[in-house]
């Protein structure tokens, strides 16, 4: 017998971390439990949790770590597959340890998995964070 695999959207993980709807959050929580059996296979994506990410920053106002901790969660996730599951540990961690947004997280833990250590970037800011990149702005000498 085939297990079914199924794609999980953004929308089931938010109303399942925040609780807003809980009998909405009571049905993915059922989901994750049969994920966790191992009668479904659950598949989502990165980009599913760069807007996990972006929504309970912009819509609910929690914390880095609060996000990190429930992104860590939801990669976690038994039954769960993700493609990048190392790199989106290592963007969710200095997400919120380097203070750098999301998706600069992402790019500086690709660039190292590639082994490319330096952007050319206008966001010196946040890609000076991460000592092992060095960052080159267009115009510099």
């Amino acid at each position: 017998m085939t297990i079914e695999r199924a794609f999980i959207d953004t929308n089931l993980f938010l109303r399942y971390l925040t609780n807003d709807l809980p009998e909405k959050a009571d049905c993915v929580e059922d989901l994750l439990q049969r994920a966790a059996l191992g009668e479904i296979i659950l598949v989502t994506t990165s980009l599913v949790i760069a807007e996990i990410v972006w929504t309970l920053t912009s819509f609910y106002g929690l914390s880095r770590e609060q996000i990190r901790d429930r992104v860590l969660a939801i990669l976690n996730t038994p039954g769960l597959e993700i493609a990048e599951f190392d790199l989106l540990i290592e963007a969710a961690t200095n997400y919120a340890a380097k203070n750098v947004d999301f998706i600069d997280a992402y790019n500086a833990a690709w660039m190292v998995q590639q082994q490319i250590s330096t952007a050319y970037t206008f966001d010196r800011k946040h890609f000076s964070r991460f000592e092992n990149i060095t960052v080159k702005t267009l115009g510099e000498r």
